[in-house]
């Protein structure tokens, strides 16, 4: 007679760092809710109080609920005159973003295409100037500017100061060591037989640059173009240097018309910053892709 034993497989406990990923996840999940509810808490509190009335708010407190009104954008709308300033921000931030972007590539190429003896002296260059604080230059700048002359076509001040060249070429100035070191080291990673057959065509520097080097550079191109609107529509430090007739001001720099001389409507000056913040919101959204693919790109080589 036969008999089958059974023996039970002793079970193994689970190690005593199973847990342990799991646990860092959470943590590291509860960190990025706090600095991201920590980051939308200001814009959050912004468009909150730009939907409430001044008497509201001062009779019961900001932290309350209560006073509805879109009256804030209407009189903000109104009283800065953000559609004539709407415009000319466009008139500084397209050409500024155009020239920088087109002045970046050209010195980017020459720095990644061609090897001199100078290539990183130049792109160190360019690199250090993003790390020059822009207001020790400001006396200089300020002086130079009221002193060289333009035609009266090209600015109604006959100098560069109080002009819209002023400004556009300022933000070109400062915009441009940034672009240059993101482009170079993406042009660096094109392969160089693209550039063998090119030659062997018959295609010259230009033709590299323009019919060979551009096209593949879009994604790039579109995730800066997204960064320096940004940086050029939100620039107020210039404008308000750089500027004295009030009808110019970009739209950042016309805020201050929200203010008073002894008295600031907090509930009026939200919404206008909501006003504001819209035009770079609505280009974040619509070149989203475009910019996501910029940051990733080189990310899953391999």
């Amino acid at each position: 007679m036969t008999t089958t034993v059974l023996t039970r497989e002793p079970t193994t406990a689970a190690p005593a760092g199973h847990h342990r990923p799991r646990r860092t996840r959470l943590v590291l999940h509860l960190f990025l809710v706090t600095v991201a509810v920590g980051w939308l808490f200001p814009i959050l509190w912004a468009v909150l109080t730009s939907l409430r009335s001044y008497q509201y708010t001062a009779t019961h407190g900001y932290v309350s609920l209560g006073g509805w009104t879109i009256d804030n954008y209407v009189t903000a709308w109104r009283t800065a005159e953000f559609g004539k300033h709407f415009l000319n921000s466009i008139y500084i931030t397209v050409p500024a973003v155009l020239l920088t972007l087109f002045l970046a590539s050209c010195v980017a190429f020459v720095i990644a295409r061609f090897s001199w003896k100078f290539n990183i002296v130049l792109l160190g260059l360019f690199t250090a100037a993003n790390l020059l604080p822009q207001q020790a230059l400001l006396i200089p700048l300020f002086r130079m500017f009221t002193q060289i002359p333009l035609p009266l076509w090209m600015s109604d001040s006959e100098l560069l100061y109080d002009s819209y060249w002023g400004l556009i070429l300022v933000n070109v100035a400062f915009q441009c060591g940034f672009c240059v070191f993101v482009l170079s080291n993406y042009m660096k990673a094109l392969p160089h037989e693209l550039y063998e057959a090119a030659m062997v065509d018959g295609a010259g520097v230009w033709r590299q640059y323009w019919q060979v080097t551009m096209p593949l550079c879009r994604p790039a191109l579109a995730a800066l173009a997204t960064l320096e609107v940004t940086w050029i529509y939100n620039e107020f430090f210039w404008a308000t240097v750089l500027m004295r007739s009030g009808d110019k001001f970009p739209v950042t720099s016309s805020l201050n018309n929200l203010r008073g001389e002894f008295f600031t409507d907090n509930n009026l000056v939200s919404a206008g910053s909501v006003l504001v913040a819209i035009p770079t919101l609505v280009i974040f959204f619509l070149l989203q892709k475009q910019f996501v693919r910029g940051l990733t790109l080189g990310a899953s080589k391999g």
